[in-house]
């Protein structure tokens, strides 16, 4: 087949691949990080508009999204006020399958660079059996189009360095829009810079060493080049961003080493384990790219290996290196920087586009060498049973394609409860749409209070009978609820391998893959409620009926139990306080509230052996449980004071400002080191 003819299939590919993803963005949920970067861009579009008079957008204590430029955001906020635009989510859906689409051509055409057409077509045929990346480019605007400018400047940086003739003007711009679009998104963007003068560098003393002798009227062209590019990127990338206008030089520097350590921590659920993202093992980004990438990528990633020797001419090899160490740094850096990573490995999506290329190219490379039909066909077959899996999850889980896991750990069903699943929260629509539905039919009653574990109040915008509440699932007995939509996100590991969720009160499941990602839940009673509000009053006997009916109808509800234990305790009533604790633990072993209280009820009981054990459990489940750290401590401070120092320093490791630690710390030098205890008490002073 001649090179024009695969250009000419090539394009017809891209176009209905285009389609098709504008076609699939229709139907996503709002994702994790969407509602808080929707709401930052129009702060940042409010900055804007009022010449930087509101400065709403450089305070963000708790989001942190100043340090973010978020220029697609922005952009997209910028075109909805511009046409007036009233779906919003649906347009922002849109941009980002544009962003996405793009993506995957850039990456075409870098294959294209190397191999031609054919290995082109291999690009479009491995991003359309990739789950995990056409399901962030459906609503994922930050690492989408961060995907997009990271492999576009690592793509217009080499063309520009190995350029045999004077680098066309169409590549230096689409360059400095790479690199602007890159910063202007996350502050590791500044890494392309680094990699353009790294390419530059390295192929100036590569012609050095090969000719021996520098041609120093081109060298100052390229150096000259080189800084000319880097600068006009770097401004590019800073105009839609307020926080680094403040400072342009200092500014992204900072947001950069921000981004390294983000200070945001979640738990979630690795190897069957339910721990904090900055406590997760060094493997975790490596582990996660292993099982959620399709098989078949990986069979061109050997392919490539085996057969790329003889196919590629010297320059071209000395790009594929180059080219790998931009996934490879990355990955290396981080693990040795031991960063906060959660939410399985979106934040590196911006390598993926460099992996799908280096499968396409093996795959191309190994039909190039073996021509004969008894190995082509054999090879055909292979790929095509390989890429079954994944397609068929895209087909049955439609659009939840993010959720895919491979054959290694046996798809999503072996996935579950090990690994994430709906951590992203695209459920959450359907399950909207469906209560929607569902209330149509019921009496009308008035006000209808619908809560959920993310905001969905979106999907509710044209039914003013519908208040909508947010809560953690584990919390929902405090907050006055009728239906709730719970996504498979912050459930524990051990409620979701025994089937205490979905809890007994659903009344519509989403299943993807034969596993529940999402729960629409009616509430059979409000008397968990009433009961949290009477014992705020101090009303411990009435709470404790209320409880005592509540945990009738509710039964897999570990707050109820717990709630009930403390009327209990308050009522004197310690024994069946003990029971509703260990029928708590029963529903979740690692409810850390309940293994404190019953820690402290064994001191009561001068127990302090089983104190101890309740307590050690408490920060095993959850090791940033910090009221348990000064309590442990105190049963070892009876008997072994450095074994109760110790708690206290890894306690005071994870929140070195927190005071009963503190405290705790400086009474145990009380008596025996005044001068320390001193110190610890001018900490306790400084801290409001």
């Amino acid at each position: 087949m001649t090179e024009k003819t695969l250009k000419i299939i090539f394009c017809s590919l891209a176009a209905f691949m285009l389609f098709a993803m504008l076609i699939i963005s229709r139907d996503a949920g709002i994702s994790g990080d969407e509602e808080v970067h929707y709401k930052h861009s129009e702060m940042v579009f409010n900055y804007f508009s009022t010449l930087g008079k509101d400065q709403s957008s450089l305070i963000t204590p708790k989001t942190h999204l100043k340090y973010y430029g978020q220029t697609f955001d922005n952009l997209g906020t910028g075109l909805i006020h511009l046409f007036g635009i009233k779906d919003i989510y649906a347009f922002r859906h849109l941009m980002c399958s544009v962003s996405g689409w793009l993506t995957i051509v850039i990456t075409a055409l870098f294959a294209a660079y190397f191999s031609g057409y054919g290995a082109a077509i291999l690009v479009l045929i491995l991003f359309a059996v990739s789950p995990g990346f056409l399901g962030h480019a459906q609503n994922n605007l930050k690492d989408i189009p961060f995907a997009l400018a990271y492999i576009s400047s690592v793509y217009f940086s080499l063309k520009l360095v190995f350029s045999e003739t004077k680098p066309s003007r169409q590549t230096i711009i689409l360059l400095i829009i790479s690199i602007g679009l890159a910063i202007g998104i996350r502050a590791g963007g500044l890494l392309v810079l680094f990699y353009l003068g790294f390419f530059m560098l390295l192929k100036i003393g590569l012609d050095w060493f090969t000719n021996k002798k520098l041609d120093r009227q081109l060298l100052k062209k390229q150096l000259i080049l080189l800084v000319g590019i880097s600068l006009a990127g770097y401004l590019a990338g800073l105009i839609t961003w307020p926080h680094a206008l403040q400072n342009p030089l200092v500014n992204p520097w900072k947001s950069y080493q921000v981004m390294i350590h983000f200070p945001t921590t979640v738990r979630q659920i690795f190897e069957g384990q339910f721990d904090w993202s900055d406590f997760h093992p060094w493997y975790y980004l490596p582990k996660y790219m292993a099982i959620t990438i399709p098989i078949v990528v990986f069979s061109g990633i050997v392919a490539f290996l085996l057969n790329s020797k003889k196919n590629y001419i010297k320059t071209q090899k000395m790009q594929l290196l180059l080219l790998a160490f931009t996934i490879l740094f990355p990955v290396v850096y981080v693990i040795l920087k031991n960063s906060n990573l959660y939410g399985s490995w979106r934040h590196f999506l911006f390598i993926y586009p460099a992996i799908i290329l280096f499968s396409a190219l093996g795959i191309h490379a190994f039909f190039t060498r073996y021509k004969h039909r008894f190995v082509r066909i054999p090879a055909i077959v292979l790929l095509l049973f390989l890429a079954i899996h994944p397609f068929r999850f895209m087909v049955a889980n439609h659009p939840y394609y993010y959720l895919y896991y491979n054959q290694i750990v046996g798809g999503l069903k072996g996935a579950y409860g090990n690994y994430e699943t709906d951590y992203y929260y695209h459920s959450m629509r359907e399950g909207a749409e469906w209560l929607q539905e569902y209330l149509k039919n019921k009496p009308d009653t008035g006000k209808i209070v619908v809560g959920g574990n993310f905001p969905i109040q979106w999907y509710f915008r044209e039914n003013t009978t519908i208040e909508f509440a947010y809560f953690p699932y584990n919390r929902r007995s405090e907050y006055n609820w009728d239906y709730a939509i719970i996504a498979n996100s912050y459930i524990p590991p051990f409620q979701l391998k025994n089937h205490i969720w979905p809890p007994t009160n659903t009344i519509h499941t989403i299943i993807a893959d034969g596993v529940p990602i999402c729960a629409v839940i009616e509430r059979v009673t409000k008397d968990d409620f009433l009961g949290i509000q009477e014992q705020k009053k101090g009303d411990n006997i009435k709470s404790a009926l209320l409880f005592q009916k509540a945990i009738e109808l509710d039964p897999q509800n570990e707050l109820i139990c717990y709630k009930f234990a403390e009327s209990l305790i308050a009522s004197g009533q310690n024994g069946l306080a003990e029971q509703m604790l260990n029928k708590c633990l029963v529903i979740n072993p690692d409810f850390e509230q309940a293994l404190v209280l019953l820690g402290d009820l064994a001191i009561k009981n001068q127990d302090m052996e089983n104190a101890a054990g309740y307590y050690q459990k408490a920060i095993q489940a959850n090791r940033k449980y910090f009221s348990a750290y000064p309590k442990l401590a105190g049963v070892y401070a009876e008997t072994n004071v450095e074994k109760a120092r110790k708690v206290l320093r890894d306690c005071l490791k994870l929140n070195p400002r927190y005071k009963p630690a503190l405290e705790a710390m400086a009474g145990t030098y009380r008596k025996t080191d005044t001068e320390a205890a001193r110190k610890y008490d001018e900490l306790i002073n400084k801290i409001k």
